[in-house]
């Protein structure tokens, strides 16, 4: 069966149905448009094309996701069918205050709840995703500096090895020199070199916990009490929510700026691209640097934006965030409750527990101990004695109807692993995923060339994804012109029979 529309193009077939033209034709006041060379094709072809193609698709739907920080969460239904609901779904961006009073509502409660849930005093749910949250967590952390007088003499930034990679790149956006913190032999922040990091020039620390490494930060408290007896503030990167909602909040540990991955703590869908939302939690001192407009509400109970915050860092982008996402967010968090929330995470710890300890006599762990929501394992042993990498791990998964987990992340861990079952998986896809990874790991022993050259079941097989991604080629072409891509040798090669699928 072929397999693209030019592929399968019939010559005059059509799913044309207007009737012929019955008036005179008008002049066209331009000179028309050159015909587009495009498939011609019957609908019916086309359904069929298109529907084949989702049934090759991987898909939390679908199949099970264990990619560790990403952390692909299934969608309840329930969010969809409210975000669905007319007076959501048919809002304009550009009504008045007074017709949207419903979803203004939502995002006030919204900001309130997710604070709560922080152990914060104030919330912005503006930023469009986590990346985008921490660079307006900065902003504010630099806004609070300048309007102390010390925002010229702190501009460094302490980073520890284990947190999420855009956490640098954000700090230096915003204008900040990194430094860089190692971990100790557990997983947590070395506090001896972290102490020798701090000084007065320091904005502030930039932790992630948990960790990348999938390890509580246990001395928190003692790291943000050392950040504040400098002057800095400590802003925490909360993609890992997952692991201590509803069992601890970080305001109480002594943060004092944080965000939230929505998509990975509420279950709003995201992954390729979008749709996404980082909302920011804040302390009391960095309330009035939040970004506008902000939801308020007067005396009468009524909502409004806010857009009188003189020392507010401006507005993040244009109109007013992705709603919908905060929405189902929202949905997600009235339907669990305080003790259903405790129990995503309470699950989601163990289904994590659960993998590592079925996985670590064939892996080697990134830690002794446990993990929080996710487990580090590592392919160097496989990779020194057989020549198996974690990508051919990787590669060789969706063989058994898996998605591949995170590999190569955190860089501190040689051939890592990063897999993260969240809570919504049952424990018999658990084993099965565990069970696949144990068979995998044989077959790195007994026929480790099979693994070099997987998938062997999928439509494409292993594709020269670094060439394809410098040399981006999104239109059809024969094999003939891709060779026309600037990539040298194989990857041009493999490239060319890429683009034919």
């Amino acid at each position: 069966m072929s397999e693209l529309l030019f592929e399968l193009d019939d010559p005059g077939s059509a799913s044309d149905y207007l009737p012929p033209l019955d008036v005179p034709e008008a002049p066209m006041p331009f000179a028309p448009r050159p015909t587009l060379d495009l498939p011609e094709l019957d609908e019916h072809s086309v359904v069929r094309h298109f529907t084949r193609l989702s049934h090759q698709t991987f898909s939390i739907d679908t199949h099970f996701y264990p990619l560790g920080s990403c952390t692909m969460k299934y969608n309840p239904k329930l969010n969809e069918a409210i975000a669905s609901l007319s007076g959501f779904a048919g809002a304009h961006p550009l009504q008045d205050e007074q017709t949207a009073q419903g979803w203004l509502e939502v995002l006030f409660r919204a900001q309130n709840v997710l604070a709560q849930i922080a152990g914060l005093d104030a919330c912005t749910v503006q930023p469009l995703a986590g990346a985008q949250g921490e660079f307006a967590g900065l902003l504010m952390i630099r806004a609070y500096h300048d309007k102390r007088g010390e925002g010229q003499s702190r501009r460094r930034i302490i980073v520890p090895d284990s947190a999420h990679g855009t956490n640098p790149a954000s700090a230096a956006r915003c204008g900040y020199a990194v430094t860089s913190v190692q971990s100790n032999a557990q997983g947590n922040v070395d506090m001896d070199a972290m102490r020798t990091a701090l000084g007065s020039d320091v904005a502030a620390v930039m932790i992630t916990n948990p960790n990348t490494l999938g390890v509580f930060e246990a001395q928190i408290e003692e790291l943000c009490a050392a950040a504040h007896q400098t002057g800095a503030l400590v802003y925490m990167d909360g993609a890992n929510m997952n692991a201590i909602l509803g069992q601890a909040r970080p305001g109480d540990m002594g943060v004092d700026v944080m965000h939230f991955n929505v998509h990975k703590t509420f279950s709003t869908p995201h992954g390729g691209g979008g749709p996404g939302a980082g909302p920011v939690a804040v302390r009391a001192i960095l309330e009035p640097f939040l970004p506008v407009p902000h939801v308020k509400q007067t005396e009468s109970g009524a909502f409004m934006w806010d857009w009188e915050r003189p020392d507010a860092i401006g507005s993040l982008h244009g109109f007013r965030g992705n709603a919908g996402v905060i929405l189902r967010a929202l949905t997600y968090i009235l339907r669990h409750g305080g003790a259903g929330l405790q129990r995503v995470s309470s699950d989601a710890v163990l289904s994590a527990n659960y993998i590592l300890a079925r996985l670590k006599g064939a892996y080697e762990t990134a830690n002794p101990n446990g993990c929080k929501h996710e487990c580090v394992l590592s392919a160097a042993k496989l990779k020194a004695e057989h020549g198996v990498s974690a990508w051919d791990i990787a590669k060789r998964l969706p063989d058994y109807g898996f998605h591949a987990p995170t590999v190569y992340f955190p860089t501190i861990v040689k051939e890592s692993m990063m897999i993260e079952p969240t809570e919504t998986e049952t424990k018999a896809t658990l084993d099965a995923f565990c069970d696949a990874m144990l068979q995998i790991a044989q077959e790195a022993i007994t026929d480790p060339d099979m693994l070099r050259h997987a998938p062997h079941t999928l439509k494409v097989g292993r594709l020269d994804e670094a060439g394809a991604a410098k040399c981006l080629n999104l239109c059809w072409t024969t094999p003939q012109e891709a060779e026309e891509c600037e990539t040298p040798g194989p990857a041009k090669r493999e490239l060319a029979g890429a683009s034919t699928y």
